[in-house]
């Protein structure tokens, strides 16, 4: 390729000469700024707030339109597009499907939306279209925007220069860790599961009273995953501790059953929880395919009998089937056991993507709200000089009263 520039053409930039690249550093160039946007800016939640940026917008877009846990509900068609037109230029599906499954208390933990409406099921059924549904604020979500406007966070333009949008949120809420979060970016990915609040909040005060704790004491204090569909955890603690040690690993997670007699020596089977994210409606589709192709011969029929309550009925072949046998068989064959992932991939500070501990993710925290703390203690004290200031004049207008009426009187 020539080192010799092009004259400007009809379709060169500002009429300048067109500069021959090469294509391989073209590419790298603009891959490049691709990869970083979705790792910064999509797929990767801030250990700060374990959110997003589309769900750091829906939260901040609602708390601008006063939809308060104490208040009342709005068209999710509106706050889907006062989050787009304000905050977040990108298409409105996209952003409906993270409202809606803030609002999801079978996919999240401690949901963030109040929901109005329906928001879909652990079937695997859509939510309904926005125009139907409303939402609000829940007290979680509250907690994490509480002293935005007391300085505690920066705020940055959006993307028009418009408006100004929090680059964090307060996040008086160990989001992160009690919601989890997962994504897929460019070379990485981030799959970090819901845990117990109140077992967070006990692995917190012991961080304080003991920043050198060791990783055993906070994993003997947060043992494990707790999934907002149940369940039950069989993973060996050295494999959980380790995952929790390393920020990678996994969790092998089984429905929950008991036997129920039925009469006459006969017994069934009923599934009282199932493994998180796992449809219901597919998983009882897939053990009734088994027993069509004859693949599980201990198994003889399935019924989904839920209500608000999960409650799958299996029927043995016979009543001189094993029901430990027979469970263990659907365990291995179909979705009544799954391992999921830890990957705790996020960023730290806003900006630095890295695989974090479990105490590396509580200690950046409680970083992050001490300077929430502290910035909101500087905005009150600012605020309280400024008043006493004021009152400092009004003091000497009172003791010189005369001399203030003459001067506002001529």
């Amino acid at each position: 390729m020539s080192d010799k520039p092009i004259l400007p053409g009809p379709n060169s930039p500002n009429g300048g000469p067109i500069e021959p690249v090469p294509l391989r550093d073209a590419l790298e160039e603009r891959y490049l700024a691709y990869a970083l946007s979705t790792i910064m800016h999509r797929a990767l939640p801030d250990v700060r707030d374990g959110l997003k940026p589309v769900h750091r917008r829906i939260l901040f877009a609602m708390r601008e339109l006063g939809l308060d846990p104490s208040g009342g509900f709005r068209k999710c068609a509106k706050i889907v597009g006062e989050t787009m037109g304000n905050f977040h230029p990108h298409g409105n599906q996209a952003i409906y499907d993270a409202l809606a499954r803030l609002a999801q208390d079978f996919a999240v933990r401690y949901p963030l939306v109040d929901g109005q409406g329906n928001f879909g099921n652990i079937d695997g059924d859509n939510p309904a279209a926005d125009r139907y549904t409303e939402a609000r604020l829940t007290t979680v979500a509250a907690e994490l925007l509480e002293g935005i406007d007391e300085d505690t966070v920066d705020f940055r333009p959006n993307y028009d220069g418009r408006e100004q949008e929090p680059v964090v949120l307060p996040a008086a809420f160990p989001n992160l860790l009690a919601n989890g979060s997962s994504g897929i970016a460019v070379g990485m990915a981030t799959n970090i599961p819901p845990h117990n609040l109140d077992e967070l909040c006990a692995a917190l005060l012991h961080l304080i009273k003991f920043p050198n704790a060791s990783l055993e004491k906070i994993v003997e204090l947060v043992p494990g995953p707790d999934f907002p569909t149940g369940g039950v955890l069989v993973e060996p603690r050295d494999q959980i501790l380790e995952a929790y040690r390393t920020g990678r690993g996994g969790f092998r997670l089984r429905a929950r059953w008991e036997k129920e007699d039925t009469g006459r020596g006969g017994y069934q089977i009923v599934v009282t929880e199932i493994p998180y994210q796992v449809q219901k409606a597919k998983l009882v589709e897939k053990i009734a395919e088994l027993i069509n192709e004859k693949k599980v011969p201990l198994l003889g029929d399935v019924r989904d009998e839920s209500a608000e309550e999960v409650r799958l009925i299996i029927e043995p072949k016979s009543r001189t089937v094993d029901p430990l046998v027979l469970m263990e068989s659907l365990f291995k064959l179909t979705e009544l056991e799954i391992r999921f992932g830890l990957n705790m991939n996020v960023l730290s500070a806003g900006q630095i993507p890295n695989v974090l501990s479990i105490k590396d993710v509580l200690k950046q925290w409680l970083e992050h709200r001490v300077e929430v703390l502290v910035r909101r203690t500087g905005f009150r004290l600012k605020k309280i000089a400024h008043r006493l200031e004021v009152l400092e004049g009004y003091l000497i207008a009172d003791l010189n009263i005369d001399e203030v009426v003459r001067i506002v009187r001529f």
